[in-house]
């Protein structure tokens, strides 16, 4: 398009050989009519993109440029102007004066939501027809410093494992800002504002003030002693000049993790244990190891293994996953009359090695002293079969039972083998010290015939066939939260070690439960259950326990323990007992109450009566003694049932 821009020529003035130069080079426009050959072509002329800062405070509108065309002199033109910002979305940004072709911006510009506008500028005569070109019509606008630098989150997490040396990559935080990233006022610079803790150095990290990377720069990283670091991280722009870049700061969290630097250690140099002859299965001993290191992880979990006194492999020792105890465990059985004592030598490793460079030995070792439990073994014949002459009648035995209490065996009447008829229950009232005696008779056909008793002895190993209960099963306490815990135990018939230690626990279902109470144990056998929340209206709760034995499989029952919770005075004592009642009473408890309270009327209803019936005497007695007194008026005040001739109006 062949236009002019305001201000008007600088060339008035000069020869009109050197305007046509000047034309020429500066201002050509394209022959109006194409019938002459002779007249010169013009070239087109561009406009140089126009730089706009945004932001900018006015006031508005504000002019730009001034477009002209060279036959604005002879031909009455109209100038306009197209393109997103003008007359499409968002459009009334730019404007222009179609008489004067003045353009102008009608309110400040944002970079961060249109960087540049492409226009396009027509001239056209009265009649509409285009007389020039369109010229395009570049504006930039210019970046301003208006926006902070955004962290892409508020908190950073990594992880460094203890004792990295200095230079270790740890993590990289990143932020971005709006403006320009190709200016100043889009690039970032970062920095560490503070470190906690500060131990053992206020500088262990350091960060890359361009890309963000955080490295370790000292020495000492311990999880033992500090297991996380928080870092404050600042990212300011304008290549971080503290005077005119805008900052903002996120956090890193620095989780500093395991390795295995510390090696088992026993927690006494001998340990102690005993069994029964004869049992295989059981736990003879623990032993107890400490380790510095992450619990449960591979640098933590211990290895037992035997490394002396167990020639003939008669125990083993396992790890309690839980406890990283070492549970040493018979699997042969042992003869109290062969061996009495064992002294094992035990050594405890990690899973994994100890860390490089790390001086402590790799294994401690203890000593265990197992003592055998003598048992009351049933007797048995030597030898066994025995061959005996049968040269005499009086060599045939019969066999019979005198005392069984439980009925649980039988005996042979020919050769005397006891065999059993029941299932064998060690918690039976009949057994004594897990000890069950049985009484047998042996005659002879001699003449005279002879007799004899023997004792069976029978020693039962007990079995884990016992769930553990709840014991007490009803408890109260306040219906506020206050230290005042429930106690209890839980019972089990079984024994050790299919017994205690017990694990308590409440159900997940109903949630009702787990929301309103909570329950933590305090022994091997006792535990307390508490209230979880502030408050819990006054009534009769079943809260289900789950209690769990340490036999092996495990055996468990959920046990009911009905609380009863009320209101409390200073002294933590009940103060609304019928309130209680009332909201969590069975039906049959409320009619056996309603059924004292009916009796407890009667009562007072015939000690009313007999009240009444007392002072109608007395004062029948006393009509006696008052012959003037008129009895029948006496009579007809009490209202007596009964009335003959004399009770009849008295005419004086």
């Amino acid at each position: 398009m062949r236009v002019k821009l305001t201000p008007e020529p600088a060339f008035a003035g000069a020869s009109e050989k050197d305007q046509k130069k000047i034309e020429d080079i500066i201002f050509p426009w394209q022959q109006y009519k194409h019938s002459s050959p002779l007249k010169r072509q013009k070239r087109d002329w561009v406009i140089p993109p126009i730089n706009l800062p945004e932001n900018s405070r006015g006031p508005f509108p504000q002019e730009l440029v001034r477009i002209r065309s060279d036959r604005d002199k002879s031909l009455s033109l109209r100038y306009s102007v197209t393109g997103p910002g003008a007359d499409q979305p968002p459009t009334g940004i730019f404007i222009i004066n179609p008489i004067s072709g003045q353009l102008s911006v009608t309110k400040p510009l944002d970079r961060e939501q249109i960087a540049s506008f492409h226009l396009r500028a027509h001239a056209v005569d009265v009649n509409g027809n285009q007389v020039e070109n369109p010229i395009d019509i570049v504006i930039n606008v210019i970046d301003m410093n208006d926006n902070r630098p955004e962290f892409l989150h508020q908190v950073w997490n990594g992880t460094v494992p203890e004792g990295s040396k200095p230079g270790t990559y740890v993590m990289t935080v990143t932020a971005i800002d709006a403006d320009d990233p190709n200016a100043q006022n889009g690039m970032l610079r970062y920095r560490i504002l503070s470190q906690a803790p500060s131990s053992p150095s206020p500088n262990m990290f350091t960060i890359n003030n361009e890309t963000g990377d955080i490295i370790t720069v000292a020495a000492g990283l311990d999880r033992e002693k500090v297991q996380q670091y928080t870092l404050i991280i600042q990212a300011t722009d304008m290549e971080g000049n503290p005077t005119y870049g805008l900052s903002n700061t996120a956090t890193a969290v620095i989780t500093v993790t395991d390795v295995n630097d510390n090696p088992p250690e026993f927690t006494a140099m001998t340990f102690y244990g005993e069994v029964p002859e004869n049992r295989v299965d059981v736990i003879v001993a623990n032993l107890t190891v400490t380790d510095k290191d992450q619990p449960h992880t591979p640098a933590w979990n211990a290895m037992y293994r035997m490394t002396g006194g167990d020639p003939t492999g008669r125990f083993t020792i396992l790890t309690d996953p839980n406890s990283n105890d070492g549970l040493v465990t018979v699997v042969k059985p042992i003869d109290f009359e062969t061996n009495r004592m064992f002294v094992l030598t035990v050594a405890a490793e990690n899973q994994v090695p100890l860390a490089k460079g790390i001086q402590h030995p790799p294994q401690s070792t203890a000593t265990v002293s197992i003592t055998v439990i003598d048992v009351n073994e049933s007797p048995y014949f030597v030898p066994n079969p025995k061959l005996i002459n049968n040269t005499s009648c009086d060599q045939i035995h019969r066999y019979s039972k005198l005392s069984d209490p439980a009925n649980w065996l039988k005996i042979d009447p020919v050769n005397g083998q006891i065999t059993t008829t029941a299932v064998l229950d060690r918690e039976s009232i009949y057994v004594q010290n897990n000890m069950y005696n049985a009484t047998f008779l042996a005659s002879d056909n001699g003449i005279p015939p002879m007799s004899g008793t023997g004792t069976l002895q029978i020693y039962l190993l007990d079995i884990n066939d016992n769930a553990p209960q709840v014991n007490p099963k009803e408890a109260t306490t306040c219906e506020t939260l206050q230290p005042n815990a429930i106690n209890i135990t839980a019972v089990d018939p079984d024994i050790d070690p299919n017994a205690g230690p017990f694990a308590f626990e409440l159900p997940d279902t109903p949630a009702s439960i787990k929301r309103n109470w909570t329950i933590v144990r305090i022994s091997g056998d006792h535990a307390q259950l508490s209230l979880r929340i502030r408050f819990l209206e006054a009534g009769i709760y079943d809260v289900p326990i789950v209690i769990t034995d340490s036999g092996n499989p495990h055996a468990s029952s959920t046990s009911v323990l009905k609380v009863k919770v009320c209101q409390c005075d200073i002294n933590g004592d009940c103060t609304d007992v019928d309130r209680i009642v009332g909201a969590g009473l069975g039906t049959g408890a409320i009619i056996a109450i309603l059924l004292c309270i009916i009796i407890l009327l009667i009562l007072v209803l015939m000690f009313v009566v007999w009240m009444k019936r007392r002072d109608k005497e007395r004062q029948a007695k006393q009509l006696l003694i008052d012959p003037e007194d008129d009895v029948r008026d006496n009579i007809l005040k009490y209202d007596e049932e009964g009335g003959g001739e004399e009770d009849q109006v008295r005419n004086d």
